[in-house]
């Protein structure tokens, strides 16, 4: 969990684009504050939010989808902690393959703020509580919105808008 290489999380200008944000209730403690900061990088770019609730992380990629096909970028935010079984393994993987499936089959940006770790401390530190090292849910926004801005540049470009 060192960060090394992580990209500057500046806010982008992006007035005009509407960004889904699907979250699990599991560990809402951490989603809770996943969210309020995946809220405050959209708010910061000058977009609009729409936030939804799930279950749990299962049901984040359907979820994730049907907002695909509403909005410009849809931010995914879930807590799975490994646990004694390879059911940890199962949703981690479950969960990531949707999600990269909703992006390739919607043409739709998705970041992934789903947290995958040992334990509660390391979701946690990753939460961006103040102190913690790293804030999944405000980097996930802004990964989304970057990748919504670009797309929308090469469609522009494809219109002969841009050079």
């Amino acid at each position: 969990m060192s960060g090394e290489g992580r990209p500057d999380a500046a806010p982008l200008e992006a007035a005009g684009l509407t960004v889904g944000i699907v979250a699990a209730r599991w560990h809402h403690e951490i989603t809770d504050r996943m969210v309020g900061r995946a809220e405050a990088a959209v708010r910061e770019c000058g977009a609009a939010a729409v936030t939804v609730r799930v279950a749990g992380s299962l049901e984040i990629p359907v979820v994730a989808q049907a907002l695909a096909r509403r909005c410009d970028a849809v931010v995914a935010l879930g807590t799975v902690i490994r646990g004694e079984t390879a059911h940890f393994e199962y949703v981690c993987d479950s969960v990531t393959s949707g999600l990269t499936r909703v992006s390739l089959d919607e043409s739709t940006p998705v970041g992934n703020g789903v947290l995958t770790c040992d334990n509660l401390d390391q979701a946690i530190d990753r939460s961006g509580v103040p102190g913690g090292h790293e804030d999944k849910g405000y980097e996930a926004a802004l990964a989304a919105v970057e990748t919504a801005l670009l797309l929308r540049d090469l469609k522009a470009r494809d219109a002969g808008d841009l050079p």
